[in-house]
């Protein structure tokens, strides 16, 4: 590709704060992920655009070295650097849209059942009587222009008094509502991290935390996820320089192990993040979905202070169309991230959330059903792997909505596009590491019915039957949720 055009496409990429090579690093990331830059397009050399910026050539190969790591990026000697296959190429195309990593969830192919996506698959009738009472409500509203950068009020009370009874005293001035899960990480990071600071996060993980944290320009520092789990420790696996800015965590039905962190690990881990004083965000968008019923504590309730951070929604347990997510954090933290919000956006729906304060009044409930309903399709799913794909291993999930599965030989990412063409698409375990790591994994939910499941693990091992075990160069992967 010419190297003026990509030059003209970075435009004024050294404006920002931190280090030159990450800077540079977040635009080419930018420019693959909006699709300027697709897949197979050949970078010019180090050299060639290091004169051209003006830099030094070693700011241009740690940023080639950094989108390598993160899979977006091919570097072979005497073949140069390209940008990396998409993993699941669409199968048609889709109007107006270019970007590989969006495509199957804006345009899902023909004849491909989705894997990729752990959410409910259609809003539950709950769903529908809450917008139905939302609405009543919403004709007896007065004096209130519709603007609430941090959450309607009915909302924030409902949603301090669910914590209070959950063991974590609230009030309403420690909630802020956010349009998801998503926002709230994201305007946490926003308000936390800068260019160049460390990020600790476990491995694997959410894959789009993984590119919030990126695209802050955060350097990512992985733990083992084991450990973190078992003793509340979040060990790096590499020496950090300085203490990390922020860590982030899902403690309760992890994304994509299912696990439940003891509380023991809990009470570690916030001693830590309040000794250290390091802010971690608390990722319970899960948490309901454990199936023995239990919900444990967040770790804001085995520490005081600012340092820990609860993050939630109702996109997993209720529905992703309803836009409602929220951040409890102390008094100080949520007036920051009220202000933060406020420059970008002055409120979210306020017809949802008063449908949110009717779901949470239900919750108990719904909740009840919905546990029931993932459990008997976890069972199902977890029968069907071990006749048709009996070399297969995995641990039962504790919660959540997905299996992590150990592929026995080869490499997932060669696998998954072998599967897209036996018309399922699964995420593959480097989706979810931000080293690129876990090749044997992939991650299967189980929110399909039975009917669905059984005709996905049957095209699965069709597809494993065909496999030849080799390995292949890492991938772009796309959206997963």
């Amino acid at each position: 590709m010419d190297v003026e055009r990509i030059v003209g496409w970075l435009g004024r990429w050294a404006s920002g704060r931190g280090p030159l090579y990450l800077l540079l690093a977040i635009r080419l990331r930018a420019l693959i992920d909006d699709g300027l830059l697709p897949p197979g397009s050949a970078l010019p050399p180090d050299r060639v655009l290091a004169r051209r910026l003006a830099v030094g050539r070693g700011t241009v190969v740690a940023a080639y070295d950094l989108l390598q790591q993160e899979g977006r990026l091919i570097r072979r000697q005497g073949s140069g650097t390209r940008v990396a296959e998409a993993e699941l190429p669409a199968t048609r195309a889709a109007d107006g849209v270019s970007n590989p990593l969006l495509l199957h969830v804006l345009d899902p192919p023909d004849g491909v059942t989705l894997l990729t996506c752990a959410a409910p698959i259609e809003p539950p009738p709950e769903l529908i009587e809450a917008y139905q009472e939302a609405i009543a409500r919403l004709s007896g509203v007065r004096h209130d222009i519709g603007y609430h950068p941090a959450g309607y009020p009915d909302l924030r009370r409902a949603l301090a008094a669910y914590y209070s009874r959950r063991g974590l005293p609230t009030g309403p001035d420690q909630i802020l509502v956010t349009n998801g899960g998503q926002q709230a990480i994201s305007l946490i990071t926003a308000l936390l991290v800068a260019p160049g600071d460390t990020v600790r996060i476990e491995s694997p993980t959410y894959p789009s935390a993984i590119e919030i944290f990126r695209d802050a320009g955060a350097l990512l520092s992985p733990c083992d996820l084991a450990e973190a789990h078992d003793r509340g420790v979040l060990s790096p696996r590499e020496p950090e320089v300085g203490k990390p800015a922020l860590a982030y965590v899902i403690p309760t039905a992890h994304n994509p192990t299912g696990l439940i962190m003891p509380p023991l690990a809990r009470r570690r881990l916030a001693g830590w993040a309040a000794g250290a004083d390091v802010p971690v965000i608390d990722d319970e968008v899960p948490a309901e979905l454990c199936f023995d019923g239990e919900l444990p504590l967040p770790l804001a309730a085995y520490a005081k202070g600012e340092q820990l951070i609860t993050v939630a929604s109702l996109s997993k347990l209720i529905w992703g169309g309803i836009r409602v997510g929220w951040i409890r954090a102390a008094t100080p933290v949520i007036s920051r991230l009220a202000r933060l919000r406020a420059i970008h956006d002055l409120g979210g729906d306020v017809l949802a959330q008063l449908a949110a304060v009717a779901l949470l009044r239900d919750l108990d409930e719904i909740r009840q059903a919905r546990v029931a309903t993932l459990k008997h399709r976890h069972d199902h799913l977890r029968t069907q792997l071990a006749a048709q794909l009996p070399t297969w291993s995995h641990q039962p999930a504790l919660g959540g909505q997905t299996l992590w599965v150990r592929l026995p030989r080869g490499d997932a990412g060669a696998f998954a596009q072998l599967t897209a063409r036996h018309g399922v698409a699964v995420p593959p375990g480097p989706s979810f590491d931000p080293a690129g790591e876990h090749v044997d994994r992939l991650r299967l939910p189980f929110v399909h019915p039975e009917a669905e499941l059984t005709e996905s693990v049957t095209r699965l091992a069709a597809a494993w039957a065909e496999y030849d075990g080799t390995r292949r160069r890492a991938s772009l992967h796309p959206l997963v949720v």
